[in-house]
């Protein structure tokens, strides 16, 4: 069957035609085990390219702890979000016995993104915060499904000049996140789909999260002592 057929099984009615429910429950029913398969397979692939890398950062990031670093997270739209989710993972750990760990949304401030916008330029939003917040030894987490963002490129390169340790979650071909030099852990999900490149990134930062508080299980004694949550 030709795409032109398949799409006009899809969507008859813009060709004058109505929905067969029956085949639209077929259609619908094989969606979803190319979509989960398609999933599982990026996974595997993502993970079995990425596991040593993936490892790497989160020995970098436990480093940056037990220097006292903090770490800031960025991304823009859906990629926001998971900024967002993985500041509130270190933070808030929702595993008994796993203290809180000091880490920062850069896009959690509207004001101060609105103002940086208005003023400098959106480029400038994630930029204008390290400058003022971060610190030598830091880390930094950039999300973006694309790797072509300019306001986190902007920010890895800063990062970098800084002594930022600097981590990026991304996919397609990495685009400017992979080649621009300044991200010191990028990990590229091998995949052009949006939704495919997300879940990936969602288990890979729970996974960092988790190896970053094995390498620091030594360390949990003297956190707790310090009045860190657990």
């Amino acid at each position: 069957m030709s795409k032109q057929s398949e799409l006009k099984g899809l969507y008859p009615f813009l060709h004058g035609g109505t929905q067969d429910p029956a085949k639209m429950q077929a259609a619908l029913l094989h969606s979803v085990k190319e979509k989960s398969a398609d999933s599982r397979e990026t996974s595997a692939r993502f993970f079995g390219e990425q596991a040593e890398l993936l490892v790497g950062a989160a020995k970098a990031l436990a480093g940056v702890y037990r220097q006292n670093g903090r770490l800031f997270t960025m991304g823009n739209g859906g990629s926001s979000c998971d900024a967002s989710h993985v500041a509130v993972e270190f933070v808030h750990p929702v595993t008994a016995g796993r203290p809180a760990l000091p880490a920062t949304n850069l896009v959690a401030d509207l004001a101060m993104i609105s103002a940086v916008g208005n003023d400098l330029g959106f480029d400038h939003v994630f930029v204008r915060q390290l400058i003022g917040q971060g610190r030598k030894g830091d880390g930094l987490i950039g999300i973006s499904t694309s790797g072509n963002s300019q306001n986190l490129v902007a920010a890895f390169v800063k990062a970098k000049e800084m002594g930022i340790v600097t981590m990026g979650l991304t996919g397609g071909d990495g685009g400017r996140m992979k080649t621009c030099g300044a991200v010191d852990y990028c990990l590229v999900v091998p995949s052009t789909s949006i939704h495919r490149i997300q879940e990936c990134h969602v288990a890979a930062y729970h996974i960092l999260w988790d190896l970053v508080h094995t390498l620091l299980a030594d360390e949990r004694g003297s956190a707790a002592g310090k009045g860190a949550a657990q």
